[in-house]
C-alpha cells in the first residue's frame, strides 16, 4: 500500500493522469484505494473528475475498443470481456463496439489468421482446428472464424 494522500493531492494526481491518458472510473477508483482514501473521498474525487470531463467511461470504452482492434488484434468478444472486467456499462460497451469499423475487425481477423497459419497445413483437419481455436481465443465470433479458416483452405487449394 502506498503512502496516504490527501483528497486534494489525489484529485490533482488523477486529473494529471487523466489529462495524459484515457482512464476509466474503475481504474481511478482502484488507484485511489491504494492511496488510502475512503469511499466518500473516492466518490468526491470521481465526481470532480467526471464534472470536469477528465473521466468519461463511454469515451474510454470507444478508445479502448479502437486501440485493441488496431494494435492488439483483439476481436469484439475479447474487448467486451475486458471492458466488462473494468466495470464499464453494457450501453457504453455496445456503443464502443459499434464505433469500430467492420473493416478494422476483418483486418484484425486476417492478420491474426495469417500470423497463426504460417506453419500450418490448410488441408490438415487438426491444423484448421488449431487456427480456429486461436482465432476464437483472440475474441472473434465463431462464425467469422469459421469463414476465415474456410477461405484460407480454399485459397491454398487454388
Amino acid at each position: 500500500m502506498e503512502k496516504e494522500v490527501s483528497v486534494e493531492a489525489a484529485r490533482l494526481r488523477m486529473a494529471d493522469l487523466c489529462a495524459r491518458s484515457e482512464q476509466c472510473s474503475y481504474d481511478i477508483e482502484q488507484k485511489l484505494r491504494r492511496y488510502g482514501l475512503g469511499s466518500e473521498e473516492i466518490a468526491e474525487v470521481l465526481t470532480f473528475l467526471r464534472e470536469n470531463k477528465f473521466v468519461d467511461d463511454g469515451r474510454f470504452a470507444r478508445s479502448f475498443a479502437r486501440d485493441k482492434v488496431r494494435f492488439a488484434g483483439w476481436g469484439p468478444m475479447k474487448i467486451r470481456a475486458a471492458l466488462t472486467a473494468k466495470r464499464i456499462g453494457n450501453t457504453d460497451i455496445s456503443e464502443a463496439l459499434k464505433a469500430v469499423e467492420p473493416s478494422d475487425n476483418e483486418e484484425a481477423l486476417q492478420r491474426a489468421l495469417k500470423a497463426k497459419v504460417r506453419n500450418l497445413d490448410p488441408n490438415d483437419r487438426n491444423d484448421r482446428q488449431k487456427a480456429l481455436r486461436y482465432l476464437m481465443s483472440r475474441g472473434f465470433k465463431a462464425e467469422d472464424c469459421l469463414k476465415a479458416v474456410e477461405r484460407w483452405r480454399k485459397n491454398d487449394a487454388e
